[in-house]
């Protein structure tokens, strides 16, 4: 039986650092109740590609379409920070090809078996056979979404 994938995978864009951009970093946790004056804390300047961007030379942001991941909070139109260069380990979050389709989904793997798995009931865990041509592209890092 052939499994359809869910067009998970939008589009794809390479990492390129032309400028740093850096803010201000707080050093304690913000209050979510009465406000306090915000420059007391500012600990330093961070640059976001320094916190999300490990491996330059391998890191690509991909735009999710689709809502088989739900369940951990990646949503349709959300980019994900994708690290080609790390080990698929199973229990990560990766972008995997499968015959040649794209697809988003939990890894899951031991000596006897490999499946990916979805984090949305109502999509099925895909088993990987060895009729079908399967490769990791990358391991998810980051998700990065709109409220």
């Amino acid at each position: 039986m052939e499994q359809k994938l869910d067009n998970s995978i939008a589009e794809i864009f390479s990492f390129s650092q032309k400028n740093k951009i850096e803010r201000p970093l707080f050093s304690c946790g913000v209050s979510a109740g009465f406000p306090s004056p915000a420059d007391d804390y500012i600990d330093r300047q961070l640059d976001l590609n320094e916190l999300l961007i490990h491996n330059p030379a391998a890191t690509f942001f991909v735009r999710v379409a689709g809502d088989s991941m739900t369940g951990i909070s990646i949503n349709h139109d959300d980019i994900l920070i994708v690290d080609r260069s790390l080990e698929p380990v199973s229990g990560k979050i990766v972008i995997a090809v499968i015959n040649g389709e794209l697809t988003i989904k939990r890894l899951l793997k031991d000596n006897s078996s490999c499946r990916l798995v979805a984090e949305n009931p109502n999509y099925e865990d895909i088993e990987i056979t060895e009729e079908m041509a399967f490769e990791v592209w990358g391991v998810v890092t980051s998700v990065i979404h709109q409220f």
